[in-house]
């Protein structure tokens, strides 16, 4: 693997901790988004990735200082891939959207640049054709909060190469994360095939009126000993990401209570800029969220 050039594309939520952890571990990293003020709001969650690191992993400032020297930013596509050798993109998940991307990043990369999406629940073969080098795309997938939940799952599609799968393996391991190979595509890889389902059970309770967040978050935290429940854990997600493939999923299946989950998400969080962890509000309110209290479960 001789990869050192990394463009990230989208600096939302994962967005923007996989251009920081890249760049904590050494790589140049190119930050690309739709324009500059996207930019400006992401240069300001890599002060929070700080404190983050100085936490959770004891990092130096030395270390940090570094870390901010191998980021750039850029609004002009062109520009952001220029010398990539990889390119990870972490935009809507959305299928259209991803589609234009890749076909006006096809005519700008280089032949040598490796593209990797980080699609929570689509599946690469649906976009490889798009980017005009099939042989050289696969899926990349990091969890919420990488620097702690270090896993990299890596899914290729039936004609990735797998040499370039190799690379981004090693790629993955080079960051810190725990790389967790895929055998054959699986839509969620290992980790939201697991995950979706809870959510998607969550979701449609609230949305039947069955019961509200927190007595649902309650529930499965004091009969399974988890330390958050499903709410908590859309919080962390991002609840963008979370509408996103609930509407996906609706109107996949025409199931009317998705359907009115995905209007649930959208009315009683996203219009009021509650979108989780990120912004401070979704289903709790950080940093000290109900469901840390001790008095949570009585």
């Amino acid at each position: 693997m001789t990869y050192k050039n990394v463009t990230v594309a989208g600096s939302g939520i994962l967005g923007y901790q996989i251009a920081f952890q890249a760049a904590f571990h050494d790589f140049n990293v190119s930050v690309y988004d739709i324009n500059d003020e996207v930019l400006e709001k992401a240069k300001s969650k890599f002060q929070l990735m700080c404190k983050a690191f100085r936490k959770d992993l004891r990092a130096t400032q030395e270390q940090l200082d570094k870390a901010f020297d191998n980021l750039s930013y850029t609004s002009d596509l062109a520009e952001a891939v220029k010398d990539a050798d990889l390119m990870i993109e972490a935009i809507p998940e959305i299928p259209e959207i991803k589609i234009e991307f890749y076909e006006k990043l096809a005519k700008l990369a280089p032949e040598k640049t490796i593209f990797a999406t980080n699609t929570s629940t689509l599946l690469p073969s649906q976009f490889a054709e798009s980017t005009g080098r099939p042989a050289q795309f696969l899926a990349l997938h990091f969890a919420n909060k990488i620097w702690m939940h270090n896993v990299a799952e890596i899914m290729g599609h039936p004609g990735t190469d797998p040499k370039v799968f190799d690379e981004v393996v090693a790629f993955a391991t080079a960051i810190g994360m725990v790389a967790m190979p895929l055998d054959k595509e699986q839509p969620g890889y290992i980790m939201n095939s697991l995950l979706a389902p809870f959510i998607d059970a969550a979701l449609q309770l609230v949305a039947k009126e069955v019961a509200d967040p927190h007595t649902i978050d309650k529930t499965w935290m004091i009969v399974t000993g988890a330390p958050s429940g499903p709410f908590a854990i859309l919080d962390t997600i991002g609840i963008n990401t979370a509408y996103n493939i609930t509407k996906l999923s609706a109107e996949k299946t025409q199931n009317p209570v998705r359907f009115k989950a995905a209007q649930y998400l959208k009315e009683q969080l996203i219009d009021q800029n509650k979108l989780g962890f990120a912004t401070g509000e979704g289903f709790y309110t950080y940093p000290n969220p109900a469901f840390m209290q001790p008095d949570f479960l009585k």
